[in-house]
């Protein structure tokens, strides 16, 4: 049976009854509550979402960078020092690289091997076979067409043939640091809150971001690499917290979805700075920039009233729900309820403990449920970064292919918020998910040749796996309770990140077999999918506070002014009248 809550009751049931069913009806007040007495979505959840735009842009910009800053150009041995007794001073350049490097079979010199001695009788015999000569790897270095990109991070360590596979792994790394920094940020944001972690992650992006561009060995480039992708990991989970704990039920999924288009439009941007900055270190600056417009703008961010409450701080609490009711308009909390009540409303809830990622197995239904989030949450990564780094082969130019995969993703997330409300997020999950196995599936049938079918089908699952995205961060943010949300969020990025880390490897499979790469990616994605619908739906449910939430089941929101009973409460309906309490 649902409890009718209203904001004189509050007061009435704390001060004039305190009788011990009463106190434990106050107890299990959500902070929903609260939040529908000062407007769960007004101005002042608007202008948070408004200020934690900045830094969701730079995010993509730096998820992706490896695409352009690890690009391999064409290149072919060196030969303008060769000078085989003066043999060679009469040739021009392109003599020279005829006589000296065998051309593949579309023509072009070979990347990684030249002629053991020079071959001058292709100056007069061009159809003579250069294949079966004797070849030894480039002595004297590597010539790098510089038409795309001035310099990579290939070009500056000659990151090629025997080398080439340090140009993915540099993107391994830094998802490497992403999911140390998942851990890390999970169990700080939980313990210290998100707005001083928030600022500790824009702080590390921005040094180590810096410092990055400036890197004079591989080796330094890649810690650097590392650790500014540990700090990018807090802006990236507290952002979308932030978003989620100050708005209502039933605007959470606008938030969530509206919210993540500054990722689209970063991505977009990102193929326009590549295009425009073709030099590695000044594009890393470039996309690094616009986080010190989010340091300037972080003391208007609030603090998370939810994990305020949770943690027993009051008085702050109070401060931003007050600020949040004048901000939209509203009479402030404080007249209508006392610090005292306040207390109570969450106190119950934080038991003067401090809760870590071993709560999240400690009971049953925790434990179900984080296994369960940990699968789905690596499956949408491995499948979104593996199609997302994987932008050559469909006859259209790098730029071009990662600004449609970019904007393929602003249709499906507004698909996907429409289908979230009517279908529910669970079915959304999946649905996107094994559909975008299938598009994989079907693009490894297709012959190459017909490049304008594959580019089609590759955009389509491109979108649908951002739009699986877009949804489990929503969904994870509903499941998890507020006392180890964060916590929740920080394992599951780490499974994520682990799911993209192992991405770039992936890719490198296409040495082996062709098609291997992408039946892997499409296994993935069909068995997340799968796992997805054995979660619990959480559209129209609120959010869980503790873990006993999770332990016992929840009951839909069906009310905006109701809140879920449990086995404590007597079935009969509570009215506003302090005379019938």
């Amino acid at each position: 049976m649902s409890l009718i809550i209203g904001p004189n009751l509050l007061y009435s049931v704390f001060y004039l009854c305190p009788h011990k069913a009463n106190l434990n009806l106050l107890f299990r007040m959500k902070f929903e509550n609260i939040l529908e007495e000062i407007d769960g979505f007004g101005p002042f959840q608007i202008v948070i979402l408004v200020l934690l735009c900045t830094p969701r842009i730079v995010l993509p910009c730096h998820f992706l960078l490896n695409n352009f800053i690890a690009a391999v150009p064409p290149h072919h041995c060196d030969v303008s020092t060769l000078d085989d007794g003066g043999l060679f001073s009469n040739l021009t350049y392109q003599q020279r690289l005829t006589v000296s490097v065998p051309l593949r079979e579309d023509g072009d010199p070979q990347s990684c091997e030249m002629f053991a001695e020079p071959q001058f009788q292709l100056l007069s015999n061009s159809s003579d076979s250069s294949t079966e000569r004797p070849t030894l790897q480039c002595p004297s270095g590597w010539v790098y067409d510089n038409s795309t990109f001035t310099s990579t991070l290939a070009t500056e360590w000659d990151l090629v043939c025997g080398r080439k596979s340090l140009t993915k792994t540099t993107g391994t790394i830094f998802f490497f640091g992403v999911m140390m920094g998942a851990i890390a940020f999970g169990f700080l944001c939980d313990k210290y809150g998100r707005k001083n972690t928030l600022l500790a992650s824009y702080i590390m992006a921005i040094v180590f971001g810096f410092s990055s561009a400036f890197a004079n060995s591989y080796v330094l480039f890649a810690v650097l690499r590392f650790l500014t992708g540990f700090g990018l990991t807090g802006i990236s989970i507290n952002s979308i917290v932030l978003s989620i704990e100050w708005v209502d039920t039933g605007h959470r999924s606008f938030i969530g979805v509206i919210g993540s288009l500054a990722w689209s439009v970063g991505n977009m941007l990102l193929a326009g700075f590549a295009f425009l900055v073709n030099d590695w270190r000044t594009l890393i600056m470039t996309v690094t920039a616009p986080l010190l417009l989010a340091v300037l703008t972080w003391r208007w961010i609030p603090e998370s009233a939810r994990w305020l409450l949770a943690n027993g701080k009051v008085e702050r609490a109070q401060f931003y729900l007050d600020k949040c009711a004048k901000f939209n308009k509203r009479q402030k909390l404080s007249d209508k309820l006392k610090l005292e009540t306040l207390s109570n409303i969450e106190m119950l809830e934080k038991q003067d403990r401090n809760y870590t990622y071993l709560d999240l197995i400690k009971t049953p239904r925790m434990r179900q449920l984080t296994l369960l989030t940990g699968i789905v949450w690596y499956g949408v990564a491995s499948t979104y970064y593996g199609i997302s780094l994987n932008i050559s082969g469909f006859g259209l130019n790098m730029y071009l292919t990662h600004f449609i995969y970019a904007a393929i993703e602003v249709p499906a997330k507004l698909m996907i918020y429409c289908f979230l409300n009517i279908i529910g997020r669970r079915k959304c999950q999946a649905g996107t998910l094994l559909l975008t196995g299938i598009c994989i599936a079907i693009n490894i049938f297709i012959p190459k040749g017909q490049w304008h079918v594959r580019a089609v089908v590759a955009i389509l699952g491109k979108g649908l796996s951002e739009a699986s995205f877009t949804t489990i961060f929503l969904y994870t943010t509903e499941l998890y309770p507020t006392v180890v949300r964060q916590n929740g969020l920080g394992y599951t990025s780490f499974m994520s990140r682990l799911g993209v880390s192992v991405a770039p490897l992936i890719l490198l499979l296409e040495d082996v077999w062709i098609p291997l790469p992408q039946i892997i990616i499409c296994s993935v994605a069909t068995v997340s999918g799968l796992v997805a619908l054995l979660l619990p739906e959480t559209q129209n449910v609120r959010l869980p506070e503790t873990i006993d939430d999770i332990e016992k089941p929840r009951k839909k929101d069906t009310s905006s002014n109701s809140v879920e009973t449990s086995g404590v409460f007597p079935e009969s309906k509570t009215t506003t009248d302090p005379q019938q309490q």
